[in-house]
């Protein structure tokens, strides 16, 4: 099943990765793209288009890894709907009526094939709730999650960056939960979501779209529902408001506003968190950080309140209620851009001070630049058993590197990219499945090393090759989280720590690729090395 975990989420995420460059290519010429108006905050059209590429990628990784039980299909069939609705929406406009009668065709299809509904009401036990009760109760809940997520897609990286903490807090419950099918489904929508979030946020170079931020909002409340059904786990509907987090909680707050100052509620306006955040003086990168840092703490509570009561969960998303509503309408204006205008130029000096020794700017990268490889090269043979099914996407990867090195060069970046990022996840994985106890730690402290040359590349690198991104910090401090939950292992392989060593790799990876772009044949020819020491070992 472990082996069914990879496959499905670095599916998603290739084929995610590798369509983007194409649809975004494309946007113009089908009308696919975002044009700036008053409520936007981008300047010059963008391709909102990436819904596609990662709902491609979630689809193709479901038919392929995931056993086709009612409820998988239900889901495939209504997401399949969702998708196409959204995607007429981006490009064409569609006014509320279509839009709706999208979301409710959707909602129903997976009610109906998949059985994806409320089964039980909190407070009541165990007893059933009748379908003729259970299914418009249903269908507002998917649709509501549908329409707060959509409304989420206000900054870059906002809405996607939301949903990767919900559906990773989701995934990691049914997980612990035992429920196999439904890890697998996130899984496979996590890795398409990842591709996409490395171009989308800020500055974002494509958009998801309406058909993006629909998927998502539909698929958050069809897995909170398969995970809160009582035939399948132990945990309480009540719990899926926490998981949603900040998007439900936002939408709550605007919506009230809006309806205590006489206004229809679907009129859009500017008085979203994240526009307040801005208003206030917080930059983009800014705002969204601490949008991820409170979204994080709704779901973490959400993981810690798991076993309570369900009035100790309603007390809870009541509390978190009424700290948003608190922010929407006391009406207290605070300025505070003078105050951060004046940490920020504190801190800036300080970093300069720093930034003056070379050591600091210089040493970082070029030791990474001997490490990584040397510790890439070297894993490589570690592995004593490698899968066949590795063994031929390894043979498959072999070969499009050297057609790259023959000739193919215009191509030669998001290979050698993919190729390390599949290589570097499959030695990881079949390594810790056959490492020896006496070389984790030093294993461990020879990456911890690598975590602080990451750290100090991305901030005080020479001309700042790499630009963190909302992202860079939201999967920074996912490495430093995921090692502390429990319940987190797959027979021997303790699957929070090899997840943290694989996100400082794959950072290493990614600032190797720019700092060293000229030279890039020499990272696909340490590409080349891992994955013919993968397919050697697999087919011998």
């Amino acid at each position: 099943m472990s082996t069914l975990f990879f496959f499905g989420f670095m599916a998603s995420l290739l084929i995610s990765m590798a369509l983007l460059p194409p649809l975004r290519a494309s946007a113009s010429r089908f009308h696919f793209l975002d044009i700036p108006d008053a409520r936007k905050v981008h300047a010059t059209p963008i391709a909102k288009i990436g819904g596609l590429a990662f709902g491609a990628g979630t689809f193709s990784a479901i038919l392929m890894w995931t056993p086709k039980e009612e409820a998988v299909v239900g889901a495939l069939i209504g997401g399949l709907v969702i998708l196409a609705f959204g995607a007429w929406d981006d490009r064409v406009c569609l006014g509320y009526k279509a839009k709706f009668t999208g979301q409710f065709l959707a909602a129903g299809l997976a009610i109906l094939i998949g059985d994806i509904r409320l089964h039980t009401l909190p407070f009541f036990g165990d007893s059933p709730l009748p379908f003729v009760v259970a299914m418009p109760l249903t269908v507002i809940f998917i649709i509501g999650v549908t329409n707060a997520i959509n409304l989420a897609d206000g900054l870059d990286g906002l809405a996607g960056g939301l949903s990767f903490l919900s559906f990773a807090a989701i995934g990691y419950l049914a997980y612990a939960g035992g429920d196999t099918v439904l890890t697998l489904l996130v899984l496979s929508l996590l890795g398409g979501l990842l591709g996409f979030l490395r171009f989308n946020t800020y500055p974002a170079r494509i958009f998801m779209g309406d058909a993006g931020s629909q998927f998502l909002g539909f698929y958050l409340a069809i897995f909170s529902l398969i995970l809160t059904d009582p035939a399948r786990g132990p945990y309480s509907f009540l719990l899926t408001f926490l998981l949603l987090g900040l998007p439900l909680l936002d939408t709550i707050g605007v919506f009230t506003q809006r309806i205590m100052e006489k206004r229809s509620p679907f009129i859009a306006d500017k008085n979203h968190l994240h526009h307040r955040l801005l208003s206030v003086g917080l930059s983009h990168r800014e705002a969204v950080v601490l949008i991820y840092l409170i979204q994080f703490c709704l779901i973490g509570l959400a993981i810690v309140l798991r076993w309570y009561s369900d009035g100790v969960l309603l007390a809870a998303f009541l509390l978190a209620i009424c700290s948003i509503l608190a922010i929407f309408t006391l009406n207290v204006h605070i300025t505070v851009a003078p105050y951060l205008r004046s940490t920020r130029h504190a801190f800036t000096q300080i970093l300069s001070n720093v930034e003056r020794h070379h050591w600091v700017s210089g040493v970082p990268i070029r030791a990474l630049a001997v490490m990584t490889p040397c510790f890439l090269g070297i894993s490589a043979l570690w592995p004593a058993l490698v899968p066949h099914d590795i063994a031929y996407v390894s043979i498959a990867l072999a070969v499009a590197l050297v057609a790259t090195l023959r000739g193919l060069r215009p191509y030669i970046h998001i290979i050698v990219r993919v190729s390390l990022y599949v290589g570097t996840v499959a030695i990881m994985y079949l390594g810790a499945l056959a490492s020896h106890p006496m070389t984790h730690k030093p294993m461990n402290a020879y990456l911890i090393v690598l975590a602080i040359l990451v750290a100090l590349t991305i901030r005080f690198g020479e001309g700042h090759r790499f630009q963190a991104t909302p992202l860079d910090y939201l999967m920074g401090f996912l490495a430093l989280v995921i090692p502390t939950l429990p319940e987190l292992h797959v027979g021997v392989v303790n699957m929070g720590l090899l997840t943290a060593k694989i996100i400082v790799l794959l950072f290493a990876i990614e600032l190797l690729l720019h700092a060293f772009a000229r030279r890039i044949v020499h990272l696909a020819y340490l590409a080349l090395w891992i994955h013919l020491a993968l397919a050697v070992r697999g087919l011998l």
